[in-house]
């Protein structure tokens, strides 16, 4: 019953994406980014303001996994400060590539939806790639603190 949840959570988000299109102005950090191993693609935006993700918004094409991952991403990092972003960065591939969390006081919300993916080592990345384009796009952000 919870796996039937999960998987409508995640087609959910696929379908329809939340945070999507274009942020422009100045301040917009942008990237695009390749999935290395299956060729989804994504352009990730970022507005970061006082150490603070102030917005966030992404264009891509791929499965459903990698696109649904994008959209929780999206509304999981928010609004939120870049110590608690990579906190949440940092749990969500634990969950990916051990299948649990490190620290179950972190609430990744929807995000928990992918669990199963564990399962998957082929969809790893799929589930990873829009981390990984965040990854890239602060790395120049000293406070962003992620596992490499």
């Amino acid at each position: 019953m919870l796996q039937d949840l999960y998987r409508k959570v995640v087609m959910d988000h696929a379908k329809y994406r939340r945070n999507t299109g274009v942020l422009e102005g100045e301040d917009v950090r942008k990237i695009h980014y390749k999935n290395p191993t299956c060729g989804d693609v994504i352009t990730l935006y970022v507005v970061i303001d006082d150490e603070q993700l102030q917005d966030i918004s992404f264009e891509g094409e791929g499965c459903s996994i990698s696109m649904a991952s994008s959209s929780i991403m999206t509304e999981l990092i928010k609004n939120k400060d870049i110590t608690t972003v990579s906190s949440l960065r940092n749990e969500f591939e634990q969950l990916i590539r051990d299948g649990k969390q490190a620290n179950e006081e972190i609430d990744l919300g929807d995000a928990l939806s992918l669990e199963g993916v564990h399962k998957l080592r082929a969809r790893h990345n799929c589930a990873l790639m829009a981390w990984q384009a965040l990854d890239k796009v602060l790395a120049d952000v000293e406070s962003y603190n992620w596992k490499k």
